[in-house]
């Protein structure tokens, strides 16, 4: 399992704009772009992506960009992920269940179909406001 740059800039995007956007104030893609130097095409394809998952919304016009669509401490890591387009996987045979015609008696696939789940399951809970509170993010122990 890796993160693409997709998924990593869609998760530095998005902390960057919970930094930012204080009283659901809009920020400009060109302001999240030159703090995290990301291309700004690239987070306008990032960002249609959130906007599609329901994560941010956005407005048109001088006081326009982007702000969250719910608070902070209800948006995970895993669904920032799942929206940017990851698959939050270990390997081909966990993502596509007919593969493999051993996949009922593989011992090594059920322990990657374990890993896959305490993965996701930790990404989920873990949120943008943990993340922005370090103090409150809690890594694996």
């Amino acid at each position: 399992m890796r993160f693409t740059t997709r998924g990593r800039y869609a998760l530095r995007a998005s902390i960057a704009l919970a930094q930012m956007a204080k009283d659901d104030q809009m920020i400009t893609l060109n302001a999240i772009s030159d703090a995290e130097n990301i291309s700004q095409v690239f987070l306008e394809q990032i960002f249609f992506k959130l906007k599609k998952a329901g994560i941010v919304k956005s407005a048109r016009g001088p006081t326009g960009g982007f702000s969250f669509n719910r608070p902070i401490d209800s948006i995970t890591v895993k669904e920032i992920m799942d929206a940017a387009g990851e698959e939050m996987t270990m390997l081909p045979c966990d993502r596509n269940k007919t593969e493999c015609e051993r996949m009922s008696e593989c011992t090594s696939h059920k322990l990657i179909v374990m890993t896959t789940e305490l993965v996701n399951n930790y990404l989920n809970g873990i949120t943008l406001k943990d993340l922005l509170e370090k103090d409150q993010f809690k890594p694996v122990q």
